[in-house]
């Protein structure tokens, strides 16, 4: 059976090279970080949403220094307090720690929807620009991720960068 599965697999493998050897073929490869990386694109998302993060950010740490401020209080003055003034400010302590942990939940999972947002855009522009330099360019089989070697003259990743340039420029 092991036999056979060989001598199939070096029919194909010769069938295929003959396929190949019969026919010019155009063949690239594109480093998808690479591109993300060095593209105009990635930039703007990313300092869009380091702007978006700063103010929910700022108001995270204003809450966080009203509720130690609260503590210090309660701390120093707790025992000249009365019991309802001690147990109202307790109250009111839980209160804001319980708000602001809800808040910070809630701003950790709307900036990760966020990142994927703009990912998927990205993601979205980068492919559309590689299909377009490929049909251009007359590409038969553009290779990504995975890759163990490329030889440097079929990667087009540097046209795909100057083409999202491009594109960011006219918006």
């Amino acid at each position: 059976m092991k036999v056979l599965a060989v001598s199939f697999l070096a029919v194909s493998i010769g069938c295929v090279h003959h396929a190949f050897a019969a026919s010019d073929y155009r063949i690239a490869v594109v480093d998808p970080n690479r591109i993300v990386e060095q593209s105009p694109q990635y930039e703007a998302a990313r300092d869009a949403l380091q702007r978006e993060v700063e103010d929910r950010e700022r108001s995270l740490r204003d809450q966080q220094e009203q509720i130690a401020a609260l503590q210090g209080r309660l701390e120093r003055d707790g025992a000249l307090m009365s019991e309802s003034e001690n147990q109202r400010l307790q109250n009111d302590i839980r209160s804001r720690t319980r708000k602001l942990k809800y808040a910070r939940d809630e701003f950790q999972d709307d900036f990760a929807l966020r990142q994927n947002e703009l990912r998927t855009k990205l993601v979205r522009q980068v492919q559309e620009v590689v299909v377009e330099l490929a049909k251009e360019q007359k590409i038969d089989l553009i290779l990504s991720e995975g890759l163990v070697y490329s030889n440097p003259r079929i990667d087009i990743s540097e046209l795909v960068i100057e083409r999202l340039k491009q594109e960011f420029k006219k918006k």
